[in-house]
Parts: C-alpha cells; structure tokens; sequence
C-alpha cells in the first residue's frame, strides 16, 4: 500500500472515505480474531452482550467463580476502550499525528503476544487460556474504541449488532411502498444508501475475516495471529514514524 494511503487511513485529519476504509479493515481483522480465537480458546470475546448475559445466568445458577470470570473479561474489554482513549487525548496534547495510529499499533503488540501466549497453551493451560481470553477481549475493547472515536460512534467493528439491526432499518426503508399521496405530499419513506452501503461492507468485512481467521488459525495455529498483526503494524507505522522523525529533527 502506498504510503499516503496507510497515512490518510490513521491521520487525525478524517474524512467520511478514510473513516469506512479504516473500519473495513479493522471489521475484517475483529472477524478474524473472533472467529480465530475461538477456535484457540473456546470463547468470543468481543461479544459483550453475551459475557453480561452469561455472568447474570451464572449468579442465578450459584456459579459466583464464572460470574467473576465473566465479570473479568468485561472489564477486560472495559480496559481496552479506556486505553485507546487516553492513548489518542494524550496523543493530541503532544501535537502528535499518530493518535489514532499509536492504539493500533498496541494491538498490534497485543497480538503477538497472544500468539506468543497461544504456543504455550498446551503447557499450562489453567494460567495461559484465561490470560489469553483477557488479552483478547482487551484487544477488542481496544479496537472497537479506536474506530468509535475516529467515526463519532458511527462505525463499529468488533460485534454486529448494532450493524445487522441498522442495515435491517435501511432495508425495510428501501423496501417500503409508498402510497402516491405521500410521495406527493413529501412524506416518502427513503432508505439512507449510503448508511446502507458502509453497514453491508461492516458486516461482509467482518464476516469474510471470520471465514479466513477460522481456516487459518485451523490450519496454522497461532501462527496466523502474525500476518493479521502485520497488517496493523503497517497501517500504524507512517505517522508514529512521521511523529518520531518529527521530535527528533526538533531542536
């Protein structure tokens, strides 16, 4: 990728164009780290809505040990989108052009690390698979945060939810007779094609992620966390390296 693409993809400066783009890119890498990680440990976890739910079933049930392990991943998950919010604030007060760049490259960090953590497994896997569960839904908090900030809550990347249900909205817009009488009247129901577009690419993005993580991490094991932390540390390195060479030719 041409180095002013990958810059315009994370500069503090956004447009509509860059911010889709962005969140198509990170939609696939969540697909692929959920669907991934699930086969590596048993669990999604970028899945909040049913952590919280599965925490409430476990205290109805008397489990309180995996409530609290629930619980943990929430705040796990709670952690990464506080992360990447004080990365970018402290980012802006440095004047840096990497603000939205720097959390990317963590995450990029935090995925070798969970490949690291993943050939391990078989050796101890009552510490590895639970430090390896939270380190992923950190990963994700991290990440949704990241494109919430950059599209002000406009795009989301690393659960489906919100996505399905407001392509479901625009569907049902665009599929809606209007009667003569209120077309003429002004009163037509339109679909938002637009909003339509961006919400099917999330959702084919995501989903084409899944299928690739789940082959790969099948195939390969944790080896395929490395292209897809690859991927991240290039789309990040322009402006931190624009930012480093800019402090260092400072007199």
């Amino acid at each position: 990728m041409p180095t002013d693409f990958l810059h315009r993809l994370t500069a503090p400066q956004r447009t509509r164009r860059a911010n889709r783009q962005l969140g198509s890119v990170l939609a696939f890498v969540a697909g692929a780290v959920n669907a991934g990680g699930f086969l590596a440990v048993q669990r999604y976890t970028s899945h909040m809505s049913g952590i919280v739910s599965g925490i409430a079933d476990d205290l109805v049930l008397g489990q309180v040990a995996l409530a609290l392990g629930g619980v943990s991943l929430l705040l796990a998950f709670v952690a990464g989108a506080a992360t990447t919010a004080m990365q970018i604030h402290w980012a802006r007060r440095q004047g840096l052009q990497g603000e939205f760049a720097l959390p990317l490259m963590t995450e990029a960090v935090l995925l070798l690390l969970f490949g690291l953590l993943g050939a391990n497994l078989e050796l101890l896997v009552d510490i590895f698979v639970p430090s390896t569960v939270l380190l992923l839904c950190f990963v994700m908090g991290l990440q949704n945060a990241v494109v919430t900030k950059i599209s002000q809550a406009e795009i989301r990347t690393t659960h489906m939810t919100g996505v399905i249900t407001d392509l479901g909205i625009e569907l049902g817009r665009l599929f809606y007779w209007n009667r003569r009488p209120d077309a003429e009247a002004g009163h037509a129901v339109l679909a938002n094609r637009d909003k339509l577009g961006i919400h099917a690419t999330i959702l084919a993005m995501f989903f084409g992620g899944g299928l690739l993580g789940a082959v790969a991490f099948k195939r390969l094991g944790f080896v395929a966390t490395l292209p897809i932390a690859g991927l991240l540390m290039v789309m990040a390195a322009p402006p931190l390296l624009r930012d480093l060479w800019t402090r260092r030719a400072a007199p």
